[in-house]
C-alpha cells in the first residue's frame, strides 16, 4: 500500500458519512452489500473508467456501524481528475444510494495515506436508559439498556483503560495482527435528552474493541460490576465470557484525525511499525 500515487495518478481524499444499517460493512465482500463496493461502483460510472479504481480508508467498520466522519483515498488517473474533480460530487449524489454521502473530494497533499496518515479515530456509542425505551426516531442510532446507568460509576471505571495497553481482552484475535493500542479520550456523558454518549477516541482500534468496552462499561453502570473490574479484565489480557460486545447499531464513526502535511510521511512509517509492550510478542504490522 504506497504513500504515493503512481506517476499519471492522483490521490483523491473523500469525505463520507454512511448509515450501516443496511451494510455488511465497509469492506467488500462477495454476495453482500458493502460500502466500499457501492462507493467503488458508482465512482467507475461517474467517471467512466473501464476498470474499477480500489479505495482504501481510515477506518473499516463492522456491519451495522454507522459513519458521520469516515475518510477515504483513491487514485485516479490525471486525466480523469483533470475532466471530471469540478463534477464529482454532484455526479456522485445523483449515483450513490440515499444511506451514503459523499460531502468532499478533493487532491491530496504528498505522502497522505487514509489508513497510515491518520493520527486518530473517533467514534461515539450512544444509549438510553429510559424505562420506556428509545425514541421512535433516534432507533437506529441507540441501544436501549434495560436498566438505570451510573456516569459517575462508568467514567471512574474509564481511567485505567486510558494510555497503551494490550487491549487483548477487549478485541477479537486476528491471525498476525497486535492487539496493543493507545486509548486516548473515554467518556461518558448524558445529554439533556437523555441520551448517554461514549466519546472513544484512539490511535487505532482492533476489531470489536470499541463495542467491547462498552459492554464492559455498561455492566459496570448498572451496577453489575464494580468500577475496578474493566481495568482488571484489561490487565489479564484474556477475553473474559462477562464481557459482551454490544449491538452495532449505536456505534458511529465520528471524525478522523490527521497531522499536518509535513508530518505525513513520518506519521505512515511509525503507523507501519510493529508495536509491543513489556510482557508481550508484538505480532502484527500496525
Amino acid at each position: 500500500m504506497s504513500d504515493e500515487a503512481k506517476p499519471g495518478f492522483v490521490r483523491v481524499r473523500l469525505d463520507l458519512s454512511y448509515d450501516g444499517k443496511d451494510f455488511s460493512g465497509w469492506a467488500r465482500q462477495n454476495a453482500r452489500r458493502t460500502v466500499q463496493e457501492e462507493l467503488e461502483d458508482a465512482l467507475r460510472t461517474v467517471t467512466r473508467m473501464p476498470e474499477r479504481a480500489e479505495l482504501t480508508v481510515a477506518g473499516r467498520t463492522d456491519a451495522g456501524v454507522h459513519a458521520r466522519g469516515q475518510v477515504a483515498h483513491v487514485d485516479l488517473p490525471e486525466q480523469v481528475w483533470a475532466e471530471h474533480h469540478d463534477k464529482l460530487l454532484r455526479r456522485l449524489a445523483g449515483r450513490l444510494p440515499h444511506d451514503i454521502r459523499v460531502w468532499r473530494v478533493a487532491a491530496a497533499p504528498p505522502g497522505f495515506n487514509a489508513r497510515f496518515s491518520a493520527i486518530w479515530r473517533r467514534y461515539a456509542y450512544r444509549v438510553v436508559d429510559h424505562p420506556a425505551g428509545v425514541d421512535p426516531l433516534l432507533r437506529g442510532h441507540v441501544l436501549w439498556h434495560d436498566w438505570p446507568l451510573d456516569v459517575d460509576a462508568m467514567n471512574a471505571a474509564c481511567e485505567p483503560l486510558l494510555g497503551e495497553h494490550d487491549f487483548a481482552a477487549y478485541c477479537r484475535r486476528r491471525e498476525g495482527a497486535t492487539t496493543i493500542r493507545t486509548l486516548q479520550e473515554l467518556r461518558w456523558e448524558r445529554g439533556a435528552d437523555g441520551v448517554l454518549t461514549a466519546t472513544v477516541r484512539a490511535d487505532a482500534f482492533c476489531h470489536n474493541m470499541v463495542r467491547s468496552l462498552v459492554g464492559a462499561l455498561l455492566f459496570v453502570g448498572d451496577g453489575h460490576r464494580p468500577p475496578e473490574w474493566p481495568g482488571k479484565v484489561l490487565a489479564a489480557r484474556v477475553r473474559d465470557s462477562a464481557v459482551h460486545v454490544v449491538r452495532p447499531h449505536g456505534l458511529t464513526l465520528e471524525e478522523v484525525g490527521y497531522p499536518a502535511d509535513e508530518l505525513l510521511a513520518d506519521r505512515n512509517r511509525e503507523a507501519r511499525n510493529k508495536r509491543s509492550l513489556p510482557g508481550a510478542d508484538g505480532a502484527g504490522c500496525c
